[in-house]
């Protein structure tokens, strides 16, 4: 037998698709890469754009930022700015004090130096193809108390291997905390309407500005940050941005291409009340924005209510000013979901006959009138509604309308016919909807208006009612076809509805 020559057994000799199999694998396996960057120039360049795609700051960090990534910033794609606040103990977690409740000043101060010294280190970065950025602000404290199936994790699919241990090792858990109301994993009581307030806290909300006015001062000194392109808060961040302060954050982003937002609903009625117009100034000023792609999910905890007895309705209540605001922000939009915040036939119905959206490809909006044998005209006229829209959405694709929550899910679809064939209308959910004739009929002439040939209709039903623990459950069943809430997200959503019962 003869031996092998040294090219046979190089690196080198390999394949390259070989090579990069093995790479791939490697990145995958959540092992540490940067030992790897020396096997070829080969490795070393995907390996760094690799590692420099997704950078996780934290206050600690932000100082050398800026000169640590001088020679990659064109690699750097998402950047998770980390803002962890100050830890509690048990005096803190449900302490009838109001002013524990809220942020204090060293807190507050700690998210401004962030901001300030973030913006103004990516101010001086020469605009590329796409950056997002995300911001979260919490304690490490949260999930001791109280919430303990909370868990703070990346956007971010190449940390997949990470993720998939932390809930491996989620699920092993199994606490008992009598005063948090914790047997063997199971919460045997709610949190009090303290507890939840502590964790959903207003970021700014009592400091560090005295008055809006100075609030406003402070954001116009900070410097136009045109390298970020996209904005992202998870619903994991339960402390909330108020509308004003993302309103003057927005306005340092000149090239912002999309927002991704999962608020959480208000608990107290009144408070929901009285911050919807704020919103709907955040909304109206998205209308001259560059956006093209708005995503908001509004989370809510169907036992959340019981905690505020009489000061909490069980479902959000709608504001058709915000539905009429976010009407008008989508007319330039090339995608567009809003879940829970806006009710579906209110934003039909905000719709001005002259209205038109020339790049909107996909729509998804969620609806109350998709329950069982409940309020069939109604459900009709919004269906008509959206037909009547659809027309004025040269480009559309899909326009998905759904609802969810624990015991039920629905989705109407509408899915464009490709190349003179039928568009096809799915009915999908835990009970059969039908449609009635001038439903179908509206949807008919859809079709023919973008150069289809008339409709398909298929009805799916899902016998899985039982296993629909969430609206998160009822999301995944029922395959909407783009994300609506972030799959980190989504999974949280869910694993907090099955594992802690």
């Amino acid at each position: 037998m003869s031996l092998m020559t040294a090219d046979m057994i190089s690196w080198e000799g390999f394949p390259l698709e070989i090579r990069l199999a093995v790479l791939k694998e490697l990145m995958q396996d959540g092992c540490s890469l940067a030992d790897f960057a020396t096997v070829s120039r080969e490795w070393q360049k995907i390996i760094e754009a690799h590692n420099f795609s997704r950078i996780k700051l934290t206050s600690a960090r932000l100082a050398d930022f800026g000169q640590m990534l001088h020679r990659n910033r064109s690699l750097v794609r998402y950047i998770w700015l980390c803002l962890e606040l100050q830890e509690y103990d048990c005096t803190g977690c449900d302490s009838q004090d109001p002013e524990s409740w809220c942020l204090s000043y060293i807190e507050n101060t700690l998210i401004t130096t962030g901001i300030l010294n973030l913006f103004t280190t990516l101010s001086v970065w020469e605009p590329g193809s796409s950056l997002l950025l995300e911001i979260s602000v919490y304690s490490p404290s949260d999930l001791e108390h109280w919430f303990k199936y909370l868990t703070f994790e990346p956007d971010d699919a190449f940390d997949m291997f990470d993720r998939n241990q932390h809930t491996k090792t989620s699920m092993l858990v199994r606490p008992t905390d009598h005063h948090h109301g914790w047997i063997a994993g199971s919460r045997n009581s709610i949190p009090s309407y303290i507890a939840i307030e502590k964790v959903f806290a207003d970021i700014f909300g009592e400091t560090p500005f005295d008055n809006e006015e100075q609030e406003t001062q402070w954001w116009q000194q900070l410097p136009l940050v045109p390298v970020i392109t996209g904005i992202l808060f998870r619903q994991q961040n339960r402390r909330r941005w108020r509308p004003t302060t993302l309103r003057h954050m927005f306005a340092l982003l000149p090239r912002l291409q999309e927002i991704h937002y999962e608020p959480w609903r208000e608990w107290f009625d009144a408070q929901q009340k009285w911050i919807d117009p704020n919103f709907q100034l955040l909304f109206e000023s998205l209308s001259c924005a560059q956006l093209q792609r708005l995503i908001i999910f509004e989370n809510f905890d169907q036992t959340y209510p019981a905690s505020y007895r009489t000061d909490c309705d069980p479902m959000r209540i709608l504001s058709s000013s915000i539905s009429r605001a976010l009407a008008n922000a989508s007319l330039k939009l090339e995608h567009l979901s809003l879940s829970f915040m806006v009710e579906a036939s209110h934003f039909f119905k905000a719709r001005e006959l002259s209205w038109k959206w020339p790049n909107l490809t996909w729509l998804a909006l969620t609806s109350r009138l998709l329950i069982p044998q409940e309020l069939p005209a109604e459900l009709d006229d919004m269906l008509q509604a959206a037909a009547a829209a659809a027309m004025n959405m040269p480009n559309l694709e899909i326009m998905e309308i759904w609802n969810g929550k624990k015991g039920l899910a629905m989705l109407f679809r509408y899915q464009r016919g490709k190349q003179g064939r039928p568009a096809v209308i799915t009915c999908k959910g835990t009970w059969e909807l039908n449609l009635r004739p001038l439903v179908i009929q509206a949807w008919d002439s859809v079709s023919w208006k973008h150069c289809g040939e008339g409709i398909v209709i298929i009805k799916e039903l899902l016998d899985i009612s039982d296993d629909i623990k969430s609206h998160g459950d009822a999301i995944h069943y029922l395959e909407l076809s783009k994300p609506v809430v972030r799959p980190v997200s989504l999974r949280q959503i869910q694993m907090k509805h099955t594992i802690y019962k």
